[in-house]
This record gives C-alpha cells, structure tokens and sequence, in this order.
C-alpha cells in the first residue's frame, strides 16, 4: 500500500520552482519546471499536485498549471485526481522492472551511437561532471548530486545525435520520477561518507569505454549503471510494502 501524499506535503518540493515573469512563456516555464522536478526526485510517490498549490508557488494563474498538469498526464508522468488536481504515481516492482527494460534498451542504443562521435572536449566535460558529481556527495545536497547525474546522463546521449532517441529517454526519465524520489531518501543518509562516491563508478567506467572507442564496453557500463540503480530500487521498494502491509 502506497502513502497518500496531500496538498499539505507539497511543501517539501515547491521550493525548486521559481516565480514565471514573462506572460508569453509562462506555460512553456510551468511546464518545464515541472517536468524538471519529476525527472530529478522531487515528489513522492503517491502525492498529490494541487493546482492552487502549484499556482502559488510558481505566482501564476490556475490556467498555465492546468495546462502543464494536462500535458504530464498525457504523457503518463501523471495520474488525473480530482478537482483538476495530478498525483505521482505509485511505485511497484512490476512497473520498476518493465520502466528499466525500456531504459536499458533505449539507453545503451544512445550509448553505442554516442561511442564514435564524442570529441576530446566531450571527455573532459564528462570527466568534470563525475568529479562535481563526487564532490557533492560529500555535501548535504543528495538533489544537486542528482542533477549532476542526469547531466551526465544526457551529455553522453545528446552524443548520440538521435532525437528520436533523446526523447524517447526522456520520456522514460519522466516517468521514472517516483523511483529517483526513492532514491533521494537512500542517498541522502550516504551523504558526506564514502558510500556517496559508490553512484559514480559506472559513469567512470563509461568514460574509460568511450576514450577507447569500446563500442562494447560502453554499452555493458550503462546497462550495469541502470541495473545497478533498478536492483536497489527492487529492495526498497520490498521494504516498504514490508512496512505498510
């Protein structure tokens, strides 16, 4: 049994978003922002999204927030509730599971074309990345050490240079938003211990494979990276059915 999450819960997410100033990208801004919040972890599973909360934060209309609810909910980020209100979905290892295979399959696609096109510069970046990445998690920002990884993430896709692709994982990372929440409340005790460092030893990995243009390599690296992430996840999830049921 999943908790319900309340308007009242809001609070713990809304202050990612900040205020949309100009009339003519007020929707594109709510929507983005949203959107962003979803990929990187900021919600529960199970919580509820309440325009006028929502309107509040972003000191906006209800129209905008309605609108990016409507769009999220189209592309299954999103459940409808009522009163025009959005929840998160719940979590369950079937979906974990079915949510991975598809990301393992469109992932390592993007890995394996992204092998013959990085540059020099694209390495340093990369390499850069996973020392900021490590570099906070000796802090006490688990969602700072997220968002360095979902850079890393699509730097090596956006080499691909499929937009098909892009998107697709896209996709797949928004809907994955209620596991990466998961993996906020995992991370965050690990913080500034050697445990933290741990997240970053298959993106090394996948470095090592594309300056040695390892078609193979590459590809075995981020399918390990998202199985890795999907076996933790399959225990948390236990644990928790362990402690509602």
């Amino acid at each position: 049994m999943q908790p319900h999450w309340n308007d009242r819960d809001i609070s713990v997410s809304v202050d990612v978003f900040a205020p949309i100033a100009s009339r003519s990208t007020i929707q594109d801004g709510v929507y983005r922002q949203l959107r962003y919040a979803l990929m990187t972890g900021r919600f529960e599973p199970g919580q509820t999204l309440t325009m006028a909360s929502l309107s509040e934060s972003f000191g906006t209309s209800h129209m905008p927030v309605r609108e990016a609810l409507r769009r999220l909910v189209a592309e299954n980020a999103l459940e409808l509730a009522a009163n025009g209100s959005a929840r998160i979905p719940a979590t369950s290892r079937a979906r974990l599971d079915d949510l991975c295979r598809a990301r393992i399959a469109v992932e390592s696609l993007a890995t394996e074309l992204a092998v013959p096109n990085v540059t020099a510069r694209d390495i340093v970046e990369l390499e850069d990345t996973i020392r900021e990445h490590e570099t906070i998690g000796l802090t006490d920002s688990v969602y700072a050490m997220l968002d360095k990884n979902q850079e890393f993430h699509f730097h090596l896709y956006g080499a691909s240079r499929s937009e098909v692709l892009i998107q697709l994982i896209e996709t797949l990372w928004l809907r994955f938003g209620p596991y990466m929440r998961m993996l906020t409340h995992h991370i965050e005790p690990l913080l500034k211990t050697d445990s933290a460092g741990a997240y970053s030893i298959h993106h090394r990995e996948i470095v090592a494979a594309l300056k040695g243009r390892d078609v193979a390599a590459a590809r075995a690296a981020i399918v390990a990276d998202i199985e890795a992430t999907r076996d933790l996840l399959r225990g948390l999830i236990g644990d928790e059915q362990a402690r509602t049921d």
